[in-house]
């Protein structure tokens, strides 16, 4: 970010006139002390980029698809106009330097180049002004479309304020780097003679190198490794009202063979929750049985095949082979099950089910899913693998239906365990997928070959034949014609912003931005190369703050998906809305993905 030619020339000027003495302003401190004039500086602006700035600006407040509140959206809005300076200055450098520096009649008069500078800021202030005025009114469209609560314009306004100071912060840490490069440089040239463009250049790569060494070397290692040693304690720890099981059907349990202090937070939640066989048959009306969940934590044994022999000597012992359905649950970072999606099969089973998971990581799921996406992938490859080979040694006429189960990067490790749907319908009896991130190569190979004119947002493939997409409750099952066994099934909302970031929006539109929107995305919601890979990219850090059937949280709308998946005998949609009520009673019960 360098100042523009007129203000560069005029910087030069003014040190080049004798200045008067200038008293200090208290006894020992001089405010024409180089230390304060360089501080002073990191506080000036260039017109060219208060201009930008204020531009993209505007454009972070554009819709996107997840409402947001004044202290998130002027975090967003600061380093968006940072970056809009950043762009500016450099143009205005480019203009001047290959432009206005070979004209004579620039600058312009002493007035019109103040008013000029007085006139930038001043409309850059009202256009922000206006665009938040603009911006309220699609935050609360947004907020009444997924039946949250909505902003006031002028409680909106204390975004600017806060942007503003995120952008400063930003601009002066530039350039205090800046300095540095300049201070290097002259350092170089001081003693060692280097000619002043190649000091420059050496300044510049001094300082690259340092920042490099500063974050990769530092701060993300020894960042990845507190967060890591951070999760790692919290692993240690159990939620309060989780208690060991003391039946035999459960993991951790005193008969089982993965102690209750291994399974970690997430493991001792899952195996400690759950429907009880008297809740069952209360709730169906019809006798019940036990459901067995089996679960291995990265304690539990050293490595993950060790791991593997614990989760198929847990499934043996448990007798789960003799379950009319086994549920192979590839989990999202910290070992976390989503309890609804549990609970849901087991209310459809009527118990008669068996549900394994095992944990990969200390980390929660958003950063695996940034710094280890690879070790998803090779976890749920490695339980899928286990799980059905051990279950293929069964007699085919007893053994239960195989199913897969995934949410978010769970989908991603379930999907790395198969070659296509080919290989899906050899291995299981159907699966349902939820909120799949956009990075997932199958899902990515079904949606880029859909049905023409079937949009992005929900694909039809092969006429529904094998696998299907829906985005509520109302499109499950969708189509009208036949759905293969074994069914896969995909749960994706318009408004998730997991399912629809990837990094391609930073230059190419999106045929879901170009198509008619989804039902809980707003028309008004445009592609902008960059902005909207930055506006959905901060979405992804509220993507669960949402209520139910919008943005990541999907609810019960899983109920209705393994309904659709696993075709249970007599059920009917009156048994659906009775295990939906069950299911909302029981919401938060185990707790929320940590």
């Amino acid at each position: 970010m360098t100042d523009s030619g007129v203000e560069r020339k005029a910087l030069a000027e003014l040190r080049d006139t004798p200045q008067p003495a200038t008293p200090a302003v208290t006894p020992g401190f001089d405010v024409r002390h180089p230390l304060v004039v360089w501080a002073w500086g990191l506080l000036h602006l260039d017109f060219t980029g208060i201009a930008f700035g204020a531009l993209f600006f505007c454009w972070s407040l554009t819709p996107s698809l997840l409402p947001r509140d004044w202290l998130f959206q002027g975090l967003i809005g600061g380093i968006n106009a940072a970056i809009g300076y950043a762009v500016g200055t450099a143009i205005g450098w480019l203009v001047w330097e290959f432009g206005l520096a070979r004209r004579s009649w620039w600058p312009l008069p002493d007035k019109i180049m103040l008013g000029l500078k007085v006139a930038v800021p001043v409309l850059s202030i009202l256009a922000a002004l206006i665009m938040l005025t603009y911006s309220a009114g699609w935050q609360r469209e947004l907020s009444a479309l997924m039946n949250a609560e909505g902003t006031t314009t002028t409680g909106y306004f204390r975004t600017l304020g806060l942007s503003a100071l995120v952008a400063a912060a930003i601009i002066s840490l530039w350039r205090v780097l800046r300095d540095l490069v300049r201070w290097v440089a002259r350092q170089l040239n001081r003693l060692l003679k280097i000619p002043p463009p190649a000091a420059s250049a050496a300044g510049l790569a001094v300082v690259l190198v340092l920042v490099f060494m500063l974050v990769d070397g530092i701060l993300l290692r020894v960042g990845y490794a507190a967060v890591n040693s951070a999760f790692s304690l919290q692993n240690n720890e159990t939620r309060p009202g989780a208690v060991q099981p003391i039946m035999p059907e459960k993991s951790g349990s005193p008969m089982s063979a993965a102690p209750w202090d291994t399974l970690g937070f997430e493991g001792r939640n899952f195996v400690s929750g759950g429907i009880h066989a008297d809740e069952l048959t209360a709730a169906s009306g019809k006798p019940a049985k036990e459901p067995i969940r089996v679960y291995a934590g990265l304690e539990t044994a050293d490595d993950t095949a060790a791991r593997m022999n614990v989760v198929l000597d847990e499934l043996e012992r448990t007798k789960a082979f003799e379950r009319k359905a086994l549920v192979i649950i590839p989990t999202t970072g910290t070992g976390w099950v989503n309890p609804t999606a549990a609970q849901a099969i087991e209310l459809v089973e009527n118990g008669d089910s068996a549900l394994v998971a095992a944990q990969y990581s200390y980390l929660p799921s958003w950063i695996s899913f940034i710094a280890d996406r690879g070790k998803a992938t090779v976890a749920g490859n490695a339980l899928i693998h286990a799980v059905h080979d051990r279950w293929l040694t069964k007699p085919e006429a007893t053994r239960p239906k195989l199913y897969v189960y995934g949410e978010s990067l769970g989908t991603q490790a379930g999907e790395g365990a198969f070659d296509g749907l080919a290989d899906i319908r050899e291995t299981v009896d159907g699966v349902l997928w939820v909120g799949p991130p956009n990075a997932n190569p199958l899902w990515q190979a079904l949606t880029q070959r859909r049905d023409p004119g079937t949009p992005e947002v929900q694909p039809v493939y092969a006429d529904g034949l094998v696998v299907r997409f829906a985005d509520d409750t109302a499109s499950i099952p969708g189509g009208s014609g036949p759905w293969l066994e074994p069914r896969v099934l995909y749960i994706q909302h318009p408004s998730d912003p997991v399912v629809w970031w990837s990094t391609d929006l930073i230059f190419k539109r999106p045929d879901w931005l170009s198509e008619p929107p989804g039902f809980d995305r707003l028309p008004s919601m445009k592609w902008f190369p960059f902005v909207t890979f930055w506006q959905v990219s901060a979405d992804l850090a509220n993507a669960a703050g949402v209520p139910d059937g919008h943005g990541h949280n999907y609810g019960t709308t899983i109920l209705d998906g393994w309904v659709a998946v696993t075709q249970p005998d007599g059920w009917t949609p009156a048994d659906t809305e009775h295990a939906r009520a069950v299911l909302e009673a029981l919401r938060g019960h185990d707790g929320p993905e940590k």
